[in-house]
């Protein structure tokens, strides 16, 4: 079995659940820019146009997340935890209206998670 790139709490869970109702099928990006600096970034699947500069990493809570392959090489040794805390941030993100904000934790694999990663993939290339 694989160690996943990335997870979510029970918390940004129930808000993926709110956000899917309300708008559809979601996707997250994980992206080093300005606005929210390293915040994930939520949206309807689709909105954010993804190419070989993205990297798929996982599902969360049946989203797709890609993050900047810019970001991956730098956060490739670390376990990603999608989790949502209240404030608002200065993002398009989707949850932002209801005063929460997605966040990312973030932990090192150990060696043992190391040997057993779950494969990334260019954008592009995301397994169906």
């Amino acid at each position: 079995m694989h160690t996943r790139r990335v997870i979510v709490t029970p918390a940004a869970r129930a808000v993926i659940e709110e956000l899917r109702e309300a708008h559809g099928p979601l996707m997250f990006h994980q992206s080093g820019g300005c606005c929210d600096g390293s915040s994930p970034m939520c949206y309807p699947e689709g909105e954010l146009l993804l190419d070989d500069s993205d990297i798929w990493l996982g599902e969360v809570a049946g989203c797709d997340f890609y993050i900047a392959k810019d970001q991956f090489e730098y956060w490739k040794h670390t376990q990603l935890t999608v989790d949502v805390v209240p404030g608002r941030g200065s993002s398009f993100s989707l949850e932002i209206p209801l005063g929460l904000r997605f966040l990312i934790r973030s932990r090192l694999y150990s060696e043992a998670e190391s040997n057993q990663l779950a494969p990334a993939f260019p954008a592009t290339q995301k397994p169906n």
